[in-house]
């Protein structure tokens, strides 16, 4: 495991840059279009390209990796980021926006199939659940500091835009640099929606309503607090709280819900949510830290129905079928992080900001009351029979192939050697001192047999010095053919003729 880390570091600082740079863009296009103005529907309309144009580079991305290849690919994705980015100051213009956030939702697709495709590849059933878990770590550390330095911007600076900008091309660096190989894209298994409804329904409503909701929060939630008298200072601190929050209770519901029904944990979740929700509708006027705690564990409960969507959904499928069904299961979630955005502007614009909330309130409620007809209609699977929970951040939107719950059973195209050939044999000691190729010995003589360093012949056995200086002494005196009246020298050591011998024999 230790090489793999090492060995993946490039694509970690990679993958953390992506989440950072799109992160912070996120929040801070929200509070930049709140304080200038524009009304909440047409914010709404902005955001929502992203989601469209994630959904169509998540189509048609695939083919054009396999055709150009991984590294290129992933440098033309994040250099056109980039120029997302940093063009959003040349034209104040709602369209040309939505337009950058097309484009920026259609690389950021490729960037996010490129870096899974590479996790997949070096994801074997012994060491998913550490790389899994490592890829979580790294990506709520990145998205946490990208929201951290959302308070440091100023909300009339073009800055913030070339410095989340710089953020996407810092990606090139690591991979580029790197001496990996690109692994071999498979096209995945699909399965309709409706195919999934009828083995999961309960996963797959709540993936499409979880998607509704977060979607509507990312992308309005710092409109919202730029609407009610937040600072950027301020927003920044909501959105932190709320992603760590989200963070903190994955591990705890987690172990709760190896350990209960989850469908009764999501009644729970369902429940509290929507009181929490009406909470933060109410609580606009009230002091700063009072609406920071109750938005931070919305957010929170909020994430944990999505992943309890997916426990839900792998608890009903076979486990040849999961990949197929989460992958069915971002389709609801994406399709719902699309409409999100749209009616939650709606309900901002029509009524009053708080009003996104009080839908949230409703959407939660009509959730409890599907999840509380699903107990009685189809009795709950028995806790002993569920699969493990894992915590999963549906704001990444990559498949879930490296999921820790998928046991790979078929021969996978692409391995780690494969993608490492080099480091695999040289760079990391012990790990590659099995697979080291020795030189032939016969080889390593006949290279060493004229070259003599520090009294001593390479590839020879070891002498003492004194013997070698006798070898040289007796080539150098003449030979008693060509001096007449030469005595004839004395007869070799037996030591100095089995070296003699071995001379030859080498010779």
């Amino acid at each position: 495991m230790r090489l793999i880390v090492i060995s993946l570091s490039a694509l970690f600082i990679s993958l953390m840059l992506v989440i950072s740079g799109n992160a912070y863009l996120l929040t801070y296009l929200g509070v930049r279009l709140g304080a200038e103005g524009v009304p909440p529907t047409q914010v709404g309309f902005v955001m929502v390209c992203y989601s469209i144009g994630f959904a169509v580079g998540s189509h048609y991305c695939t083919s054009l990796v396999a055709k150009v290849g991984h590294i290129r690919t992933f440098a033309a994705f994040a250099a056109l980021t980039a120029m997302a980015s940093i063009s959003y100051p040349l034209l104040d213009s709602v369209y040309f926006w939505a337009l950058l956030r097309f484009v920026g939702g259609i690389t950021a697709a490729g960037l996010y199939v490129i870096i899974e495709s590479w996790f997949s590849a070096v994801a074997t059933n012994n060491n998913r659940a550490t790389l899994f878990a490592l890829y979580q770590v790294a990506a709520y550390g990145s998205s946490t500091l990208a929201q951290l330095s959302v308070g440091y911007s100023e909300t009339t600076s073009p800055v913030p835009f070339t410095a989340a900008g710089l953020v996407l091309l810092a990606a090139i660096i690591p991979l580029t640099l790197s001496r990996m190989q690109s692994p071999v894209i498979e096209p995945g298994p699909k399965m309709s929606l409706l195919a999934l409804y009828r083995e999961a329904p309960l996963g797959l409503t709540c993936a499409f309503t979880g998607g509704i909701m977060l979607g509507s929060y990312y992308s309005l939630a710092p409109l919202f607090g730029s609407l009610t008298q937040m600072s950027i200072a301020q927003v920044s601190q909501v959105m932190t709280a709320s992603v760590l929050t989200a963070l903190l209770l994955a591990w705890p519901i987690g172990w709760i819900c190896d350990r209960v029904q989850r469908s009764s944990v999501m009644l729970v979740i369902t429940i509290v949510g929507s009181f929490i929700s009406i909470g933060v509708a109410l609580t606009v006027d009230l002091p700063f830290i009072l609406r920071l705690i109750l938005m931070a564990a919305l957010l929170g409960l909020l994430s944990l129905v999505n992943s309890l969507s997916v426990a839900l959904t792998h608890d009903r499928i076979d486990s040849s079928a999961r990949v197929a069904a989460s992958s069915a299961l971002m389709l609801s979630y994406g399709i719902g992080s699309i409409i999100g955005p749209v009616a939650g502007s709606m309900l901002m614009e029509a009524f009053q900001p708080a009003t996104m909330f009080i839908g949230f309130a409703i959407l939660l409620v009509l959730l409890t009351i599907y999840v509380r007809y699903r107990q009685k209609l189809m009795p709950p699977i028995p806790v002993t029979a569920q699969e493990h929970y894992v915590a999963t951040m549906p704001e990444t939107q990559v498949s879930r192939e490296f999921d820790p719950r998928l046991d790979v059973e078929e021969e996978k195209s692409s391995t780690i050697e494969d993608i490492f050939p080099d480091e695999w044999v040289e760079a990391w000691g012990d790990d590659a001192s099995k697979e080291e190729k020795k030189t032939p010995e016969h080889e390593l003589s006949a290279a060493g047999e004229d070259i003599e360093v520090g009294g001593e012949m390479i590839g020879m056995p070891e002498v003492e010095a004194s013997e070698w200086e006798r070898r040289r002494s007796e080539r150098e005196q003449p030979s008693t053919s060509d001096v007449p009246g030469a005595e004839a020298p004395a007869e070799s050591s037996p030591e100095l003729k089995q070296h003699e011998d071995e001379d030859r024999s080498k010779r």
